[in-house]
């Protein structure tokens, strides 16, 4: 069952709130994969994404009862996905670790025979710019939006954003000389 078309998705929010497995299970079912590839851009390993999609829906589950229905059930479920994706990379410290290896290689001469395809440029950024850059670009979130659910300012992901252009440009080889 995709919830993306049934009329009824206010029926099994409801039966969800009454506790019905079967209202969770289809809630599950229709948003595991959308959760699960919006996890899986925001951190860097399927075991992260998955561990991610588990704490989503185990949000979703305690939660339902909070769902005020003010604006898509999918935008709920996918504000509590980013939010678990970036608690995530709190906790496994890739920020620094990898803000660290851009400063040390982003000094060497970049290969300007380099190409690489969106997919590994996006690989190669720090798991605070990749997650900025999938937030805002992809699922659409303000800066606002994302300093909040970051704990930063709006200008912390401004200035991210630009960056993380920046270097994906470079890498693949578009930037252009001004």
């Amino acid at each position: 069952m995709d919830l993306y078309t049934v009329a009824d998705a206010e029926s099994v929010v409801a039966r969800a709130r009454s506790g019905d497995e079967g209202a969770l299970e289809e809630l599950y079912r229709a948003f595991e994969i959308p959760v699960y590839n919006l996890a899986r851009r925001i951190c860097r390993t399927t075991e992260d994404a998955e561990d991610v999609l588990q704490e989503t829906f185990f949000e979703v589950c305690r939660s339902i009862g909070r769902y005020r229905e003010e604006g898509s059930l999918w935008g709920w479920v996918r504000t509590i996905a980013a939010s678990k994706a970036l608690m995530r990379l709190r906790r496994n410290k890739y920020r620094e670790t990898d803000e660290l290896r851009d400063e040390v290689t982003g000094h060497r001469r970049e290969d300007t025979a380099l190409r690489m395809d969106l997919e590994a440029a996006l690989e190669r950024l720090s798991e605070t710019s990749r997650a900025v850059v999938w937030l805002h670009d992809v699922e659409g979130y303000t800066h606002e939006e994302i300093a909040g659910m970051m704990g930063k300012t709006p200008s912390f992901s401004k200035s991210q954003l630009a960056r993380a252009h920046h270097r994906l440009r470079r890498w693949l080889g578009e930037e252009v000389e001004i």
